[in-house]
């Protein structure tokens, strides 16, 4: 296991819904308690009130849902078979020792990028890159990625990139890949609401990319049932603010990379 990717993914959980409303009902109960021998428990109170209206709006697919399309790229509309030479599809996470199929596997958002970069392959006859190491121990992503292609869209990977723990790796590692390659203009590949924070990377590298987002929130009419709090999109909300501040993040490292070139 990466000991970067631990940490860094250890101090986000302390950022993200649901721990960080978690903690903050703890904090109020703590108070609460506490104050109880002074007779002021209003911050107490006040902070248990905030986290429980937080996580239960933040599990309504209504706000969930908005929050995690306000981040998405546009769907790739026209496909100009002549606008890239090549497609970079980004690892989404493994399966370990999956058990219905005896080995490692990747997870069902590595599928959604891995079944549209098999359609986009077949629409444009261009090469895939497949990104993804082993941040968390255990095979790499990139090698599953490309397995998974070849035997179950009947599409080959040109090139697998196994070495990167996160976006900003993908991209430097991916573009390494590229350039020997003689490649500069690519589709990525990746959820809808982690391309903008990805494409910047690829371009950070001289890479000209256009967007190829897939599994984009449902845009069905909304229904009463949108307004009931479901576990299920609590998992949006917690993608819409790991993006948020991850875009935020990377900004700040961009800049000082550039600083330091300087």
């Amino acid at each position: 296991m990466n000991t970067g990717w631990f940490i860094t993914n250890t101090l986000a959980a302390f950022l993200l819904p649901p721990l960080n409303l978690v903690l903050v009902g703890l904090l109020g109960v703590w108070l609460l308690r506490a104050a109880a021998r002074r007779r002021r428990p209003l911050l107490g109170k006040t902070l248990i009130v905030v986290a429980l209206l937080g996580l239960t709006l933040l599990s309504t697919p209504w706000l969930a849902k908005r929050l995690l399309a306000t981040l998405e790229a546009p769907p790739l509309v026209a496909i100009d078979k002549h606008s890239a030479e090549a497609i970079v599809i980004l690892g989404g996470g493994t399966y370990r020792n999956a058990p219905e199929f005896g080995t490692d596997n990747i997870k069902g958002e590595a599928l959604e990028r891995l079944r549209y970069g098999a359609y986009l392959a077949r629409q444009t006859g261009k090469p895939i890159l497949v990104s993804g190491g082993a941040p968390s121990g255990g095979p790499a992503e990139g090698p599953l990625m490309q397995a998974v292609l070849e035997q179950d869209f009947r599409v080959p990977a040109r090139w697998v990139e196994a070495r990167s723990d996160n976006t900003r790796e993908n991209a430097a590692y991916s573009a390494e890949i590229l350039k020997k390659a003689g490649i500069t203009r690519i589709w990525l590949v990746s959820q809808a609401w982690h391309l903008p924070r990805a494409i910047p990377e690829f371009e950070r590298h001289g890479l000209t990319v256009i967007a190829a987002g897939t599994g984009y929130v449902n845009t069905a009419p909304t229904i009463p049932l949108d307004f009931v709090p479901n576990g299920q999109y609590l998992r949006y909300s917690h993608y819409a603010t790991h993006e948020a501040i991850g875009r935020v993040w990377y900004r700040l490292r961009a800049l000082f990379d550039g600083k330091e070139k300087e």
